[in-house]
């Protein structure tokens, strides 16, 4: 069974720059986990974002600095400030002075109109310490607690803009061609090889190909050195360090060659230029190319940010006007045309009509709505003008928690990562040093440096870890995207990897597969007068939160029968209600607790109570003064899609199991015309929790309920029904937005869609370093076979991590 436990302490978020491969995640997990006062550590290649638990708000600072050291610094946050007293241009002037005499912020700006001041800055300053800077310089000011847009925009900037990547790329394309046509274009055409050496002459092009290639290594090229080489310096290589010494070594072996020939043996002045001009080329194009597919990969966040409009129209002062989303507090009563998206979670007040929210539970049919029914923001209205009173803003929206709930579960590692991170820790010194291993073999056998040279240069470029990095994040990042599409939010991102692995599932009864909602379908009585007692037993039901309690006071509502008051109430859990109500003492209950209070229970009432339960009904005794007078009927109907559901999960090849607090026989009644495998019945809260464990490993458990709380955690994976209470909701990892329980199988197959996605991504990537390292170093070449050159090598990495995106983007077409 899987392990909880408990975390004090905030929660800490931070985008990162730099990283590129997965030992640069190991790399930035450690920095932060040596950082005092910092724990929970977890660090997404695929968002660029770092998670973490902080013991002392102070700890953020060292964190940012941590991770600064370690060559990954944090990304800039905004903040925006309300400020109080600004009049003029010069006020303006004195607040942005203040901002940015800060340490560590990047730029400051005050708007007048607005009374707002927009900051950049350095993660490690808290939005307090901003806020009291301004005050000192006399204008009182405080944080502006963001709203769910401006958070969301740009929670997945990570520095990866693949406009910024595609410029870069464009410059080193324009500058490497010439080099590329130089060194290559002979060999297709020997013309212009004649005519380029008529021309300037040897030494002429290689001079002209040095001024272009230190262009490109110094220009669109520069980050691979200025991150590679202080990681290399401070013995902690990465991808950019391979990048950086092949490279560099390309352009050093060639810059030598060209303006110092007699270090070099005659056989070996040859240059290099076009390999390290074409390796940064061709690695640009990778990134840039991957940065658009993991844009994709993350639009799934966006569409939903998309969800909640900008702007609302409020009654305020009786009048009607438009302000934006973020002005609006709980109590405004919002007017929402035909056609609109719900701005925020509310309630009804007025008009009726079907609203579409599939967006919220994944079914496209729409839902009807009147006055008291709630209404989720980001849902879309129909042809009705309806207005509700909000109920919910920012953060505490219904979208805002699922939006929460993806991004947590996108940072997530899955297990199968640890295996990934055990490599990657020793991948990259492990292929530096089979690169000179490679150096040194081809200079022994052949004489040759530049030959060896080639040989390393391939060894360090095709042997770059980001495939490896990218395999599971991006399954991830896709595959809970999706999930969030089709109502199934995924808590926590592990729980894909156990629920693709589940044996049995099992269900709680009332509220997951059935309506939860029973009704009173029959009476029997024995020496009292049918209403008369509807009317005793609603009387006392009346004061019960039972839903078995309300389908009786339903119905005496429906009949019309007023109620009596009901006195010395006391309920006994599991068991049923006592009360007094005029004059005469009642009991309601099962029939154990007839027998529990010594009172003789009636033949004829027990056998039609037999007969209710043969049929899936639960009956109700009611005994007054000590004697058995009626027997009620109630059925809670089963859900429309439960035995499809079961039934999905038959051909998914799992057992199936009903866990319930009702008697047995109603229990198999229900799990016969379900078709449930194994009936578990007469259970309390406890008895759940032991018949989870029971079930075995792999057990994944539904329900709804707060009484289902201590199965819900104690299973291998906890499936919440999202109509249910947000206790239940809580102690699961999957929650299904809607209550339809075909929403279970459809979470088991996108989990093991999930990680099979994740083992192809894994197997390419690892296949791919195993198969061409060796090609690399030439291991071919004795029997005839062919060698990588560095820029054959340069394509196929970038190629290798496009593969792993790509492969990872097929989950965004899962039905």
């Amino acid at each position: 069974m899987k392990d909880h436990h408990n975390s004090t302490g905030t929660e800490g978020r931070l985008t990162l720059a730099g990283l590129r491969c997965a030992s640069c995640v190991g790399r930035a997990e450690r920095a932060l986990k040596a950082t005092p006062g910092v724990s929970d550590v977890s660090v997404n290649l695929a968002t660029g974002q770092a998670h973490f638990r902080l013991d002392r708000p102070e700890a953020m600072a060292d964190a940012v600095a941590a991770l600064a050291g370690a060559g990954y610094p944090a990304a800039d946050v905004d903040t925006r400030l309300s400020v109080e007293g600004m009049n003029c241009a010069s006020c303006v002037g004195r607040v942005e002075k203040a901002l940015t005499g800060i340490p560590g912020v990047a730029s400051a700006s005050a708007n007048l109109a607005t009374r707002e001041a927009l900051v950049r800055h350095s993660p490690g300053i808290s939005p307090q310490d901003l806020a009291t800077a301004v005050s000192t310089a006399g204008y009182k000011a405080s944080p502006r607690a963001p709203g769910m847009h401006h958070h969301a925009a740009g929670a997945h900037d990570h520095g990866d803009d693949p406009a910024r990547i595609g410029r870069d790329f464009l410059i080193a394309l324009v500058l490497t061609l010439p080099v590329f046509l130089a060194e290559m274009g002979g060999h297709l055409i020997p013309a212009l090889h004649h005519r380029l050496y008529a021309l300037v002459g040897q030494q002429g092009l290689w001079f002209v190909e040095f001024a272009l290639t230190s262009a490109v290594l110094a220009w669109p090229g520069r980050q691979f050195f200025r991150i590679g080489l202080p990681a290399l310096i401070h013995r902690r290589p990465e991808m950019n360090s391979l990048v950086a010494l092949g490279a560099g070594a390309a352009w050093l072996y060639s810059t030598v060659a060209t303006f110092l020939p007699g270090l070099l043996p005659e056989s070996a002045r040859h240059v290099y230029f076009e390999a390290a001009a074409v390796i940064v080329t061709l690695i640009l194009l990778g990134r840039w190319l991957e940065a658009r597919a993991r844009g994709r990969a993350s639009a799934a966040i966006r569409r939903l940010v998309e969800l909640a409009p900008a702007s609302a129209e409020v009654e305020r002062d009786g009048a009607v006007v438009t302000l934006p989303v973020a002005d609006l507090v709980p109590g405004d009563v919002l007017r929402l045309r035909p056609g609109e998206r719900v701005a925020l979670d509310g309630v009804l007040v007025e008009g009726e009509g079907a609203v579409d929210e599939s967006m919220l539970t994944g079914e496209p049919l729409p839902v009807s709505k009147r006055p008291g029914d709630a209404l989720t923001g980001g849902t879309m209205n129909g042809t009705s003008a309806l207005r509700y009173r909000v109920t919910a803003t920012g953060g505490n929206t219904v979208l805002a928690r699922i939006i929460a709930l993806v991004e947590q579960a996108q940072s997530a590692k899955l297990p199968v990562q640890a295996v990934v991170d055990r490599v990657t820790n020793v991948f990259v010194p492990v292929v530096i040093g089979l690169a000179i291993l490679s150096f040194a073999i081809w200079i022994g056998v052949t004489g040759s440096a530049g030959q060896a040279l080639v040989a390393a240069i391939s060894v360090l470029i095709i042997a770059c870890p980001c495939a490896m990095g990218l395999a599971v994040p991006v399954s991830i990042m896709v595959g809970t995207g999706r999930g969030a599409e089709l109502g199934i939010l995924f808590r926590r991102g592990d729980a894909l990897q156990r629920l693709a692995s589940a044996k049995v599932i099992g269900f709680d009864k009332t509220g997951t597969l059935t309506l939860g909602k029973p009704a009173l379908t029959a009476i029997e009585t024995a020496g009292i007068d049918r209403d008369q007692a509807l009317r005793l037993a609603a009387a006392v039901e009346a004061r019960s939160e039972h839903p078995l309690a309300a389908a009786i006071v339903a119905a005496a509502t429906a009949d019309g029968i007023d109620l009596p008051n009901a006195t010395a109430v006391k309920a006994t859990v599991g068991r049923g209600i006592a009360a007094e109500v005029e004059g005469h003492a009642l009991l309601i209950g099962n029939a154990a607790a007839l027998t529990e209070a010594g009172i003789a229970t009636e033949p004829a009432l027990i056998a039609a109570a037999d007969a209710w339960t043969a049929t899936g009904a639960t009956p109700v005794h009611l005994s007054i003064d000590g004697r058995h007078r009626a027997s009620f009927a109630l059925s809670d109907p089963i859900r429309p899609d439960a035995v499809e559901a079961v039934r999905e999960l038959h051909d998914l090849g799992l057992r199936t199991a009903m866990i319930t607090g009702d008697v047995r026989r109603t229990a198999e009644a229900v799990g016969g015309k379900l078709g449930i495998d194994h009936v578990i019945a007469g259970v309390l809260p406890d008895g759940k929790l032991k018949a989870v464990h029971d079930l075995g490993k792999g057990t994944v458990f539904v329900g709804d309920g707060i009484n289902d709380a201590p199965a819900l955690a104690a299973a291998d994976t906890g499936i919440a029904i999202g109509t249910g209470t947000d206790i239940a909701i809580e102690s699961a990892e999957v929650v299904l937005t809607g209550g339809d329980p075909k929403g279970v199988p459809r979470a088991l197959r996108l989990s093991r869609a999930v990680m099979g996605n994740i083992r192809q991504n894994l197997f390419w990537a690892f296949a791919y370093n195993a198969a061409l390292i060796p090609v690399a170093m030439g291991i071919l070449v004795p029997f005839g076979g062919p060698q990588l050159s560095p820029m054959l090598a340069a394509g196929a990495m970038a190629l290798s991590s496009l593969f792993v995106v790509t492969n990872s983007l097929r989950l965004k077409g899962f039905r």
